[in-house]
């Protein structure tokens, strides 16, 4: 019988639905699920490194509150995305336009608007200054827009005119208009309202031309120095930040000293934690604390602060002199009177005035009234002379003037003296900057008991500050003087205070109140802009916001796609094996039958 031969090859497919995967399928799925997880973790970093923050070092973080005030370079008009803002600031003595830029808001909300100085081809700072103030224009408020035309025709020339029609303007005026009736002051605002708009395309309205109070430039002011210093940023939680019952990450703001000539002014955030007030001093405190939110959303309340601002009207350091002048020629003239003297009726017999320096003679005038001073230098005895001017009741939370002062907490505070407080410890004393109570005492003391022809002798040889001039000079002694007792027995600052700044620029650079009023008014702007993107983009544009700001959203995303990818690997790797299981006891009973029929297996 003939036997029969023939080959058989079994296909492992028949066995199985599944179809196995060669080791080389694998691989290649394998190294692509690995490339596209290296691309995506490499596009995050880039994004993580566009996105970085200089503020992780202190020379870093220093460069860039540097920046906050403007480069040097002049601002690049070619660029669209740039926006641009006009404040006018309506002085007693003049008015001053300044022109502001910024680029398109991040979209996050813990950040405020990058706002700077518009600088000019020639890199320096768009702001134009004319004489006298607005308040002349009071019996001819008619012609109030023709005072400003001049200012807006040079900021106009600076604006690129596409941008003319998105461009803010504000009208602020200060101290000289708030001293007109209401009457003249609406008269002025209301042909500013109805005749600029006419002739200049910016963005303006019937509330943007307005007279602010002292209380609202209090809390401009305290809004630009903040800005600048980065007190603001919230993503660094690093060092400086807030007592408790603030929000976490906010950085610890600075309170501001300003001393001018005729008034003084204080302003410093209080804390929303502070301890109930009395009933008869709750109706003061509302009247001096400003609560505000600068966020671009005001159902976000990151940014909302409480700040305590109030104006002393006569306590500047040209005003506070006078008043002394007044009160020692009213006690001379009275005890004169009483005693039978003639004292200070000649330069023979003067009155010996404490608070100038020794053999210093001056004359003071008051309504016919004249009184021969000569100085002797005790700055101690001038200090103890000067309590009184301070109006200061007993009353534990009462400042300068009886006013009601909000507490503040002394071992965690910061300050900056501005004007007189930086002119009276550099200009003569060369100790400004960081303030030391008895550094300061010593070298008061110290130029107050020099004699007036050295000191006239020291400031022709050039040893003082080129700001110092013979008035400076001459009161530096009262001044000093005043300026220690407004701070220490006005403000109850201690004695050893460490966290007081003297200063006349920040980061070399001027800030005026005018920063934070833009700030202030342009603080819904972003979320504007936003909404309008939204829209015209759809959901690409909400797409790239919101991978530029939850990365860390969507690299865990990346790591579940990547989990993903292992799991089915693993799955197909177990298909495989439970495949090769499953032909083998076939394979064995193939094997063990063929030869028993006469058939070879294989090839």
């Amino acid at each position: 019988m003939a036997r029969i031969r023939f080959s058989y090859a079994w296909p492992a497919s028949r066995c199985c639905a599944v179809p196995a995967v060669s080791p080389f399928a694998r691989q290649r799925v394998a190294w692509l699920g690995f490339g596209l997880v290296a691309f995506l973790l490499l596009l995050v970093a880039v994004v993580d490194l566009w996105r970085w923050d200089p503020a992780s070092s202190q020379d870093a973080q220093y460069e860039r509150y540097l920046a906050r005030v403007g480069d040097l370079e002049a601002t690049d008009t070619e660029d669209e995305t740039l926006n641009y803002g006009l404040v006018v600031d309506c002085g007693s003595s003049g008015s001053r336009i300044f022109v502001y830029f910024w680029p398109r808001h991040n979209g996050n909300p813990h950040d405020l608007l990058d706002i700077k100085q518009m600088r000019d081809r020639n890199s320096q700072p768009v702001v134009k200054k004319i004489k006298p103030g607005i308040s002349v224009m009071a019996e001819t408020p008619e012609h109030a827009s023709d005072y400003l035309r001049p200012l807006l025709r040079f900021a106009a020339a600076h604006v690129p005119v596409k941008k003319h029609k998105e461009t803010p303007l504000y009208i602020l005026c200060t101290a000289g208009m708030r001293l007109l009736p209401e009457r003249q002051q609406q008269a002025i605002l209301i042909d500013l309202v109805k005749d600029l708009p006419s002739e200049f395309d910016f963005l303006f309205s019937q509330s943007q031309a307005e007279v602010i109070s002292g209380k609202q430039e209090g809390v401009y002011a305290w809004i630009g120095i903040n800005f600048v210093l980065g007190r603001f940023d919230h993503e660094d939680e690093a060092d400086d930040v807030v007592s408790q019952g603030e929000p976490a990450g906010r950085r610890r703001t600075v309170g501001v000293l300003d001393m001018g000539g005729a008034s003084l002014q204080i302003a410093y955030e209080v804390p929303t934690s502070a301890s109930v007030l009395p009933p008869d001093q709750e109706e003061a405190a509302k009247n001096l604390l400003a609560e505000f939110n600068l966020g671009c959303d005001a159902q976000h309340t990151d940014h909302v602060y409480r700040v305590y601002v109030t104006t002393f009207l006569g306590f500047g350091g040209n005003f506070a002199r006078q008043r002394y002048e007044e009160l020692m020629l009213n006690e001379t003239l009275t005890r004169n009177r009483l005693l039978g003297q003639q004292t200070g009726s000649s330069p023979e017999s003067p009155v010996l005035d404490p608070c100038l320096p020794v053999g210093l003679a001056d004359v003071v005038e008051r309504n016919g009234q004249v009184l021969h001073i000569r100085g002797r230098g005790d700055w101690t005895a001038c200090a103890d002379e000067l309590h009184p001017l301070l109006s200061r009741p007993n009353a534990s939370q009462a400042s300068l003037n009886g006013i009601y002062q909000s507490p503040i907490n002394f071992t965690s505070s910061e300050f900056y003296g501005f004007s007189e407080f930086f002119y009276c410890t550099e200009d003569v004393l060369r100790i400004g900057g960081r303030y030391h109570g008895p550094t300061f005492v010593k070298a008061a003391r110290d130029y107050c008991s020099m004699s007036w022809p050295v000191l006239t002798q020291r400031f022709k040889n050039g040893l003082f500050s080129s700001h110092a001039d013979q008035h400076r000079v001459k009161y530096q002694c009262f001044k000093s003087a005043w300026m220690y007792q407004v701070l220490h027995e006005g403000f109850h600052f201690p004695y050893d205070y460490p966290n007081l700044r003297t200063a006349q620029l920040v980061y070399d650079r001027e800030v005026q109140w005018t920063l934070g009023a833009i700030l202030y008014k342009t603080r819904f702007l972003p979320l504007r802009d936003l909404r309008q993107e939204s829209v015209r983009q759809g959901h690409g544009g909400w797409f790239r916001l919101s991978f530029v700001y939850n990365h860390y959203l969507f690299f865990a995303c990346i790591l579940v796609v990547f989990l993903a990818i292992i799991l089915y690997l693993l799955r197909l790797r177990r298909i495989h094996h439970r495949q090769a299981r499953s032909l083998a006891p076939i394979d064995r009973w193939i094997g063990e039958v063929a030869p028993l029929i006469g058939v070879q297996v294989g090839p």
